[in-house]
């Protein structure tokens, strides 16, 4: 079983890729610290070219770029993290259970409650990090994240990235079957109802489910 914490999950090209963040951006955020921790955890991969981001590290990247969509610059992103950390005397502050409680409290106390995101100028803190948590799943017993739903798939056909399923790539969350598996099914002609029946999909979701593929590659 991969150890979600310990064992690298993906490359860090595969990382910047599945959540769409800059790869410069997701370097910095390998080399930035928080409160004597890393801003995204690495792992040192097996040989070269290995995976050596884990996922606990992916849920990490998804958190920060999350905040940056409030404008936050770099400094004030490496203080919430920090913040939040020391509160829950762990690591991996940003990824546990605990944010969507006491970590909105966090974030106010230290100044953040009144940003708005940068763009639209109307969502505050509380609805960033609600829209954030949602892409999240956590087992009920666990503080930490067991999987996350990269969001720029519909939501009638929910697409995650589950260490336990696909070793890293993208999987249905239904199905837990690779994208990537039914998308090269219909690039290589079979139709959408037969792709449908042999993964218990609809047609209209294995339809969307491609023509988004489609829209990501272009």
């Amino acid at each position: 079983m991969v150890d979600r914490f310990r064992d690298g999950l993906l490359t860090p090209t595969e990382t910047s890729s599945y959540l769409e963040i800059p790869q410069s951006t997701l370097t910095s955020w390998l080399k930035g610290k928080a409160a004597g921790a890393p801003l995204v955890h690495q792992v040192e991969p097996v040989r070269t070219g290995q995976p050596s981001v884990p996922f606990i590290a992916v849920a990490e990247a998804h958190v920060l770029r999350s905040l940056r969509s409030l404008g936050l610059r770099m400094s004030e992103i490496r203080e919430a993290a920090a913040a939040v950390r020391d509160a829950f005397d762990t690591p991996y502050g940003l990824v546990s259970k605990r944010i969507a409680t006491d970590g909105v409290d966090i974030f106010v106390e230290h100044g953040f409650g009144d940003l708005r995101r940068a763009r639209d100028g109307q969502a505050p803190i509380q609805e960033v990090v609600s829209g954030y948590l949602r892409y999240l799943t956590w087992d009920a017993d666990d503080d930490f994240p067991t999987s996350l739903r990269l969001r720029q798939y519909p939501d009638s056909v929910p697409v995650v990235i589950d260490p336990r399923f696909g070793h890293g790539l993208p999987v249905v969350a239904a199905n837990r079957v690779s994208v990537g598996a039914i998308t090269d099914l219909w690039e290589a002609g079979e139709s959408v109802e037969d792709i449908a029946y042999d993964f218990g999909m609809t047609p209209d979701q294995v339809e969307a489910l491609c023509h988004a593929v489609v829209r990501l590659a272009a």
